[in-house]
This record gives structure tokens, C-alpha cells and sequence, in this order.
């Protein structure tokens, strides 16, 4: 009997749908407020522009990867083609070992800030938020437990629903007659020292976060029509069109309410809208980010069902992994376990928590290796060899593995060590899986 197989169906607007939506979320509504107050002071938009100079940077590391080797899985066929065969297995290998602990992290924090939100319109106490956290997870699963092109318009349904909530953000900062000022204040008391870098250094951190999303498209490298073109296309689109929507509602929000209370909300955006229009209109907004949330955590949870099962696929991880499902062929076993594990999370963590501990365990082998494999593999196999190039090979890889560096200090030194620790597991568990292996 034929084994199903993926099929290529998510076109260019799908997966800048699916991209966009994943990159939106609920990050930028709860991270406004928290930037703002590490930066305290107009300079807040300054962390903003870090964390689209970093994605736009990045993404040139992704898109040659994501063309020249358009698979399921993304960054675990990435890092085995870059490092080669044997030193290969084991980063694709840790990989994909901590995508099983901070994918579902992702999309638990999506959810948590999704419960969190929902306390503007109806006041939830510890458990309710917990209820409603946990729920957004199983009906996330429940949309995904389907075809794939079925999918990608869900997707564009759900991107029209986030465009809709960002443009009635900007455009009431811009009516409201004083957009521009944060601008013309981007600079005051703004000092070029240590405590300024440190400042923008931590503030990144968040924004990065915002942003993260632009190559969820490689992940589903093996049903994106024309890869070598529309993956590119759509992660540089997505970070385009995200810098300027993100810029435009902060400097929205900051054109209405002072620095103090963006520094001190919850509810940011709902406060905003609630200044502007009113209570009602307010409440109207809040249920739009919520859509916006709902949107982040399909979008990403789609994306990372893929990586297990391309790693099972390819004999590298457990053989359960590898299935799909009969009919609609999809990775159902791979979805249903990290929406599981998800759920669990959603139930144990706080929005805050997971932020820093998301970015600390993907850099290391996710942005810094992924990007060194790049180099070693041009070395290896000349710049012929990749379907798309980035201009100024290889600075702009260069460039990207100093400022996640630089971001991975900036998580905290205990950060540091848990996802220090994370891998050190991870090369132990490989060692003695692959010892197993070997014996007769």
C-alpha cells in the first residue's frame, strides 16, 4: 500500500497568511507595556527597530536554506545538510529535542495571553484564566485536525482578521490628530551609554519575540507551491508588512496615552481604544486581539507539528512520528502530541516565564548553528549550489549570529543556563540513543 505524502497546496498568500498570523499573536499587545517600561522613555520605539533589523537579517540566513532544501521540518533538514553527516545528526537531532519542549511553549504562551486579554471583558480569577488557556490549546488542535489546503484558507481568514484589528489601532492614533509626537520625541533624554544598551539590550529580548514567525514557512517546505521563490517572497513580506504595523501601532499608543500608563497596563491596547471610543468599542478590540491570538497559536502550532515528523520521517526520532493520517494527510500524531504537551504548559506557566525561556532555548541551536551551517555548507558546495542568495554573503550571516549572541546574554543568566542545560541533556540522551543503536 502507497504511503500518503504532503502535498504542495499552500500558495504565496497562504503562506504569507500563515507567516504573518504567527508572527502577530498576542506578543505585541502584552510586550507593548513591558518594553516600554525597560526602556522608560519615548527611546521604547528603538527596541522595536532592533528586533525588525534582526528578523530582515536572519531571514536571508532562511531563505537560502528554506528554497534550496524545501522540506517539512525546516530548520532540522537545515542544520544535517550544513554540519554534515555525522556531526549533522546530532544538531538536527537537538533540534528537534528541544522543539519538543519549546514549541509547545509557544503556543502555550500564545494561549496564556490569550487568557490573560480575555480578563478585560470578563474578570477571570487564576483557575478561570487556566480553563480558558487550556481550551484555546484543544480547539487549536481540533481546526488543525484537518487537509492542508483546507488549512491555508483558514489561514487567510484568520490574517484578515488580524490586518483588521492592526489598522483600526493605527488608524485611531492617526485620527486622533497627534500621531507623529512620539516621534519627534523618539530622542528625549536619550543617552548613548552602558545603560542605554543594556536597556535596549533586554527590551530586544521581547521584541524579538514579537517578531519570531517569519520562517514558519520552512517548516512546511514540502506544501509550499514554487519554495524556491514563495518562501523568500513570504518571509520577506511578512517582516515588512509586521515592522510596519508594529511601529505604527506603537507609536498609535503612544500618541494617546502617557508613557506611565502603557508602562503600568495589562490591557494596553484595550485602554487605548477604550480612551478613544469608548468602553464599548473597547471591549470590541479586545475580542479582535483575541481573534489575533487565536490566530498565532493555529498559525505556529501547524508549522511545528511538522518538525517531528520529518525528523521520524528520516529515522532520526521516534517511528510514531512519521505517521499521517490516512485520509487527510497530515502529521496527526506529531500535532496531537504537542498540543498535549501544550495544554500542560498552559496549565503550569505565566506569560512572562515563557517569553525569555522560549528565545533562550531556540538560539543556541536554532539561529546561531542554522546560521554557521550556512557558511560551512557554502564552503562545501560553492554558492551555485543554493536557489536563492543573499546579498554580501557572508555578512548578513555573520551579522545574525552576533546579535543573537548578543540576545541570548541579554535572557538572563539563568536563561542562559536552562537552555544550556537543555542541550547537554539533549547530546546525552544522543549519545546513549546512538550507542543503543550500534549494538548487535
Amino acid at each position: 500500500m502507497k504511503q500518503p505524502e504532503l502535498s504542495r497546496r499552500i500558495s504565496l498568500l497562504q503562506a504569507t497568511a500563515i507567516n504573518m498570523t504567527d508572527m502577530v499573536g498576542i506578543g505585541p499587545f502584552i510586550v507593548l507595556s513591558v518594553v516600554a517600561e525597560t526602556m522608560h522613555g519615548p527611546g521604547f520605539l528603538y527596541a522595536w527597530i532592533a528586533g525588525a533589523i534582526l528578523s530582515f537579517i536572519d531571514a536571508a540566513v532562511w531563505s537560502e536554506l528554506g528554497a534550496t532544501f524545501p522540506m517539512a521540518g525546516g530548520s532540522y533538514n537545515f542544520l544535517k545538510e550544513g554540519f554534515g553527516p555525522r556531526t549533522g545528526k546530532l544538531m538536527s537531532f537537538l533540534f528537534v529535542w528541544q522543539t519538543m519542549i519549546q514549541a509547545p511553549l509557544v503556543i502555550a504562551s500564545a494561549a496564556i495571553g490569550f487568557a490573560q486579554y480575555a480578563g478585560y471583558i470578563f474578570p477571570l480569577g487564576f483557575w478561570e484564566k487556566k480553563v480558558v488557556s487550556g481550551a484555546v490549546v484543544i480547539l487549536i488542535v481540533f481546526l488543525l485536525y484537518r487537509k492542508i489546503e483546507t488549512i491555508g484558507r483558514i489561514s487567510v481568514l484568520l490574517w484578515i482578521g488580524v490586518l483588521v484589528t492592526m489598522v483600526w489601532i493605527i488608524s485611531g492614533g492617526i485620527t486622533h490628530g497627534h500621531f507623529l509626537e512620539p516621534v519627534k520625541h523618539i530622542n528625549d533624554g536619550l543617552q548613548l551609554n552602558y545603560a542605554f544598551a543594556a536597556a535596549l539590550g533586554f527590551a530586544s529580548v521581547k521584541t524579538v519575540y514579537s517578531y519570531l514567525g517569519y520562517y514558519n514557512v520552512c517548516h512546511l517546505g514540502g506544501e509550499i507551491t514554487q519554495p524556491e521563490k514563495n518562501i523568500p517572497r513570504s518571509m520577506f513580506i511578512s517582516i515588512a508588512g509586521i515592522t510596519v504595523l508594529y511601529l505604527c501601532m506603537n507609536i498609535s499608543v503612544a500618541s494617546v496615552l502617557p508613557l506611565e500608563q502603557i508602562e503600568k497596563s495589562q490591557f494596553v491596547v484595550s485602554e487605548f481604544v477604550q480612551v478613544l471610543s469608548g468602553h464599548k468599542a473597547a471591549t470590541v478590540a479586545t475580542i479582535l486581539i483575541l481573534w489575533v491570538a487565536f490566530a498565532s497559536v493555529f498559525s505556529a502550532t501547524l508549522g511545528y507539528s511538522r518538525i517531528p515528523y520529518a525528523a521520524a520521517k528520516d529515522g532520526a526520532f521516534f517511528k510514531v512520528f512519521a505517521k499521517l493520517h490516512p485520509t487527510k494527510n497530515f502529521p496527526y500524531v506529531s500535532l496531537l502530541f504537542l498540543g498535549a504537551v501544550a495544554f500542560v504548559f498552559s496549565l503550569l506557566f505565566k506569560i512572562k516565564e515563557v517569553i525569555s525561556a522560549i528565545l533562550a532555548m531556540r538560539i543556541l541551536i536554532q539561529f546561531i548553528a542554522q546560521a554557521i551551517g550556512l557558511i560551512l555548507l557554502s564552503k562545501k558546495k560553492g554558492r551555485s549550489f543554493f536557489k536563492w542568495h543573499m546579498p554580501l554573503f557572508p555578512i548578513p550571516a555573520i551579522l545574525a549570529i552576533i546579535i543573537w549572541i548578543g540576545i541570548f546574554i541579554s535572557t538572563g543568566i539563568h536563561m542562559m543556563l536552562a537552555g544550556a542545560a537543555v542541550t547537554a541533556v539533549g547530546i546525552i540522551v544522543y549519545t546513549i540513543k546512538t550507542r543503543l543503536q550500534r549494538r548487535p
